[in-house]
């Protein structure tokens, strides 16, 4: 189901839905740009949220964009653990609706 070469359909977006899809790019272009928070850090967050929301796609792209900007195996393994530990809290505290 997952493959890459299915990121090349994207270009179907632009033609039929060019204005949303212009600012969804810029959305994206922007939010990961270097800014206050180093690229680094930036790409180290959308690892975790790749997990988080569950993206193999945006786990492959992240997970390259990180180490591009020099992110080590240990850094990228920390991120990682940053969102289990937060999906599981979640989970926890959501929990605590099940008692009255």
């Amino acid at each position: 189901m997952y493959d890459m070469k299915h990121l090349e359909k994207l270009s179907k977006f632009k033609e039929l839905a060019p204005n949303a899809w212009e600012a969804f790019e810029k959305l994206d272009n922007a939010a990961l740009a270097e800014g206050a928070i180093p690229q680094k850090q930036k790409e180290l967050i959308a690892i975790a949220v790749a997990h988080t929301t569950q993206c193999p796609y945006c786990i492959e792209i992240h997970t390259g964009k990180a180490r591009k900007a020099g992110a080590s195996d240990k850094e990228i393994a920390e991120a990682i653990m940053i969102s289990a530990a937060l999906r599981a809290g979640a989970a926890v505290v959501h929990g605590a609706h099940c008692f009255k």
